[in-house]
Protein backbone atom coordinates (compact mmCIF):
# COMPACT_ATOMS: atom_id res chain seq x y z
CA UNK A 1 0.00 0.00 0.00
CA UNK A 2 1.22 3.52 -0.82
CA UNK A 3 2.33 5.57 2.16
CA UNK A 4 -0.27 8.13 3.13
CA UNK A 5 0.36 11.87 2.79
CA UNK A 6 -1.62 15.08 2.36
CA UNK A 7 -2.18 14.48 -1.35
CA UNK A 8 -3.63 10.97 -1.00
CA UNK A 9 -5.21 10.88 2.49
CA UNK A 10 -8.82 11.20 1.33
CA UNK A 11 -10.44 7.76 1.34
CA UNK A 12 -12.64 6.88 -1.61
CA UNK A 13 -14.54 3.59 -1.61
CA UNK A 14 -15.16 2.85 -5.29
CA UNK A 15 -18.21 0.62 -4.72
CA UNK A 16 -19.84 3.39 -2.66
CA UNK A 17 -18.61 6.61 -4.29
CA UNK A 18 -18.53 5.51 -7.93
CA UNK A 19 -21.31 2.89 -8.06
CA UNK A 20 -23.87 3.13 -5.26
CA UNK A 21 -24.14 6.94 -5.05
CA UNK A 22 -24.46 7.51 -8.82
CA UNK A 23 -26.87 4.57 -9.12
CA UNK A 24 -29.03 5.98 -6.32
CA UNK A 25 -29.11 9.43 -7.91
CA UNK A 26 -29.83 8.03 -11.38
CA UNK A 27 -32.65 5.89 -9.95
CA UNK A 28 -34.17 8.88 -8.16
CA UNK A 29 -34.01 11.00 -11.34
CA UNK A 30 -35.48 8.16 -13.40
CA UNK A 31 -38.33 7.77 -10.92
CA UNK A 32 -39.13 11.49 -11.10
CA UNK A 33 -39.09 11.35 -14.91
CA UNK A 34 -41.37 8.30 -14.75
CA UNK A 35 -43.77 10.28 -12.55
CA UNK A 36 -43.96 13.13 -15.07
CA UNK A 37 -44.40 10.74 -18.01
CA UNK A 38 -47.23 8.95 -16.17
CA UNK A 39 -48.88 12.32 -15.44
CA UNK A 40 -48.63 13.41 -19.08
CA UNK A 41 -50.18 10.14 -20.30
CA UNK A 42 -52.94 10.16 -17.70
CA UNK A 43 -51.75 6.89 -16.14
CA UNK A 44 -52.40 6.17 -12.46
CA UNK A 45 -49.73 7.93 -10.40
CA UNK A 46 -49.76 5.40 -7.55
CA UNK A 47 -46.91 3.22 -8.84
CA UNK A 48 -44.91 6.25 -10.00
CA UNK A 49 -45.24 7.93 -6.60
CA UNK A 50 -44.28 4.68 -4.92
CA UNK A 51 -41.19 4.46 -7.16
CA UNK A 52 -40.23 8.06 -6.28
CA UNK A 53 -40.75 7.42 -2.54
CA UNK A 54 -38.67 4.25 -2.49
CA UNK A 55 -35.90 5.90 -4.54
CA UNK A 56 -35.90 8.93 -2.26
CA UNK A 57 -35.81 6.72 0.84
CA UNK A 58 -32.85 4.78 -0.60
CA UNK A 59 -30.86 7.94 -1.39
CA UNK A 60 -31.62 9.52 2.01
CA UNK A 61 -30.74 6.27 3.81
CA UNK A 62 -27.46 6.08 1.91
CA UNK A 63 -26.59 9.68 2.84
CA UNK A 64 -27.51 9.26 6.50
CA UNK A 65 -25.73 5.91 6.84
CA UNK A 66 -22.53 7.49 5.58
CA UNK A 67 -22.94 10.62 7.70
CA UNK A 68 -23.75 8.69 10.89
CA UNK A 69 -20.73 6.40 10.45
CA UNK A 70 -18.43 9.40 9.92
CA UNK A 71 -19.90 11.24 12.92
CA UNK A 72 -19.29 8.26 15.22
CA UNK A 73 -15.78 7.93 13.89
CA UNK A 74 -15.16 11.65 14.45
CA UNK A 75 -16.20 11.22 18.10
CA UNK A 76 -13.84 8.25 18.46
CA UNK A 77 -10.95 10.23 16.92
CA UNK A 78 -11.68 13.16 19.25
CA UNK A 79 -11.51 10.79 22.24
CA UNK A 80 -8.29 9.20 20.91
CA UNK A 81 -6.65 12.59 20.44
CA UNK A 82 -7.78 13.69 23.90
CA UNK A 83 -6.08 10.60 25.33
CA UNK A 84 -3.07 11.25 23.08
CA UNK A 85 -2.83 14.79 24.47
CA UNK A 86 -3.14 13.53 28.04
CA UNK A 87 -0.40 10.94 27.45
CA UNK A 88 1.94 13.60 26.02
CA UNK A 89 1.20 16.49 28.38
CA UNK A 90 -0.83 15.26 31.35
CA UNK A 91 -3.64 17.61 30.25
CA UNK A 92 -6.72 17.25 28.09
CA UNK A 93 -7.07 18.93 24.69
CA UNK A 94 -7.59 22.67 24.62
CA UNK A 95 -11.37 23.17 24.46
CA UNK A 96 -10.87 25.94 21.89
CA UNK A 97 -9.91 23.29 19.31
CA UNK A 98 -12.91 22.32 17.21
CA UNK A 99 -13.60 18.81 16.00
CA UNK A 100 -12.35 19.46 12.46
CA UNK A 101 -9.06 20.81 13.78
CA UNK A 102 -8.66 17.75 16.00
CA UNK A 103 -9.41 15.46 13.06
CA UNK A 104 -6.62 17.17 11.11
CA UNK A 105 -4.20 16.96 14.04
CA UNK A 106 -4.42 13.16 14.11
CA UNK A 107 -2.06 13.05 11.13
CA UNK A 108 0.74 14.81 13.05
CA UNK A 109 3.45 12.72 14.70
CA UNK A 110 4.20 13.22 18.42
CA UNK A 111 7.18 15.46 17.66
CA UNK A 112 5.01 17.98 15.78
CA UNK A 113 1.69 17.42 17.53
CA UNK A 114 1.92 19.78 20.51
CA UNK A 115 3.35 22.69 18.53
CA UNK A 116 0.62 22.26 15.91
CA UNK A 117 -2.06 22.16 18.65
CA UNK A 118 -0.79 25.43 20.08
CA UNK A 119 -0.52 27.01 16.63
CA UNK A 120 -4.04 25.81 15.70
CA UNK A 121 -5.48 27.46 18.81
CA UNK A 122 -3.49 30.71 18.59
CA UNK A 123 -3.97 31.24 14.85
CA UNK A 124 -7.37 29.47 14.55
CA UNK A 125 -5.94 27.34 11.74
CA UNK A 126 -8.24 25.59 9.31
CA UNK A 127 -8.00 21.80 9.05
CA UNK A 128 -6.39 22.24 5.62
CA UNK A 129 -3.73 24.54 7.09
CA UNK A 130 -3.03 22.08 9.87
CA UNK A 131 -2.63 19.19 7.43
CA UNK A 132 -0.39 21.24 5.13
CA UNK A 133 1.80 22.18 8.12
CA UNK A 134 2.61 18.56 8.96
CA UNK A 135 6.14 17.65 7.93
CA UNK A 136 6.23 13.91 8.81
CA UNK A 137 2.74 12.59 7.99
CA UNK A 138 1.31 9.92 10.31
CA UNK A 139 -1.10 7.75 8.34
CA UNK A 140 -4.66 6.99 9.46
CA UNK A 141 -5.49 3.86 7.49
CA UNK A 142 -8.56 3.05 9.60
CA UNK A 143 -10.69 6.00 8.46
CA UNK A 144 -14.06 5.09 6.96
Amino acid sequence: MKSQNYNNHVRMVPAFHFFLVPLGIITLIASIIHLFVAEMHGISLFSSLLFVSVSLMAVITMIFARRFACKVQDRAIRAEENLHCFALTGKLLDPRLNTNQILALRFAPDEEWMALCDKAVKENLTPESIKRSIKAWKADDERV
